[in-house]
């Protein structure tokens, strides 16, 4: 018989992790039980906005995974501490969660493999946006076969991201959080692996990657605000905020898939696929049945059109993630997966010291 209910702990009691909360309070087979964060005020204020109670609270992650009646957790933390936090989940048999990205370089993906596998435990990385209204429609018309035979794609994340995010001291830094494409532009190389592959619940296998980076705000001080329309001195970007990535998948798709964080403009995630008998940007679709068929028809559905995380479809990925728990099954965007996504932002990286392209995979 399945289990009736779940303990939670979450780790990490920053922006992201109000929407976890959220969604496990609305799930009725799971329970939050505890909330973990090096500061205990945060942990504290998690529980006063959801109007949690008997909830534990711990700033030791150690100690926390100890309570009882954990029987996942949710990784909420900033990026370069995942590894360490899903190390220690692993070891101690808790199923988890992951938000993206999942890790900094190549070697913590491999000890995090290892340990979940070692383990035994089921996964989650957080690319929510295979949960989105219209990214699941769009994978279903795939899945039919209305566009016919795909052979390229294109995704992009366009963000000014700056100091109007909580995040921006950690986020900006290479040594904290690697890459533009690393801290938000993964959420576009994963929806490239997802709409290049035309099975429902499938994503495609990047098997060589070639990439460019650039931009001009690498450095500076003078920075847009996005949020208020207002420039001013802010601690600069410590990487590149533009990079294009070209993508070859296996089933012979091909991608193209870039992170913007200078466009003066709001937040966008334009897409665009192409199959042999139609053709789907952003939310439009042209695949014409009939000779006077010659308008673009809208596929239903929310956009993906801001970056505040309550926008984000968190609760359809935790319902996601407890029905793989109660049915003993492994999810589509568990970290095997999601490896394969991190490759190509990874090889990306190597290509920009080489000039060459990269095959996959590197793991």
């Amino acid at each position: 018989m399945a289990k009736k209910q779940f303990g939670i702990l979450v780790i990490g009691a920053g922006w992201v992790s109000t929407q976890h909360i959220s969604a496990y309070v609305n799930n009725p087979h799971t329970k939050v039980r505890a909330i973990c964060d090096i500061n205990l005020d945060n942990a504290r204020q998690r529980t006063y906005e959801a109007a949690l109670s008997n909830v534990a609270l711990y700033d030791n992650l150690a100690d926390a995974l100890q309570h009882d009646g954990i029987d996942a957790v949710s990784i909420c933390t900033p990026q370069h501490i995942h590894c360490q936090n899903v190390l220690a989940a692993a070891q101690a048999g808790k199923h988890m969660i992951i938000e993206k990205p999942a890790a900094n370089s190549l070697d913590e993906l491999r000890q995090m493999r290892d340990a979940v596998n070692a383990a035994g435990v089921k996964t989650v990385v957080g690319f929510v946006l295979r949960w989105n209204p219209l990214f699941q429609n769009i994978k279903k018309l795939i899945a039919q076969g209305t566009l016919g035979e795909l052979f390229y794609a294109e995704t992009d994340y366009q963000s000014y991201n700056s100091s109007w995010w909580g995040g921006w001291e950690q986020g900006r830094r290479p040594e904290l959080s690697h890459s533009a494409m690393a801290v938000a532009g993964c959420h576009a190389v994963d929806a490239l692996r997802w709409f290049a592959a035309p099975g429902q619940n499938q994503a495609a296998d990047p098997i060589e990657v070639f990439a460019y980076a650039g931009g001009k705000r690498k450095g500076k001080t003078h920075q847009y605000n996005p949020i208020t329309n207002v420039w001013s001195e802010q601690s600069p970007l410590e990487y590149d905020g533009l990079e294009v990535i070209l993508v070859r998948f296996a089933n012979g798709t091909m991608g193209k898939v870039s992170v913007n964080f200078e466009g003066i403009q709001p937040y966008t995630f334009p897409l665009t696929i192409f199959g042999d008998r139609g053709t789907i940007k952003n939310n439009q679709l042209f695949a014409p049945q009939s000779p006077d068929q010659k308008q673009w028809r809208e596929i239903p559905g929310i956009c993906p059109d801001s970056s505040d995380v309550t926008h984000h479809p968190f609760q359809a990925e935790i319902d996601h993630f407890i029905q793989c728990l109660q049915d003993n099954t492994e999810s589509h965007c568990n970290l095997t997966d999601a490896i394969k996504t991190h490759e190509v932002f990874f090889a990306a990286q190597q290509c920009y010291q080489t000039a060459k392209p990269v095959k996959l995979p590197l793991l």
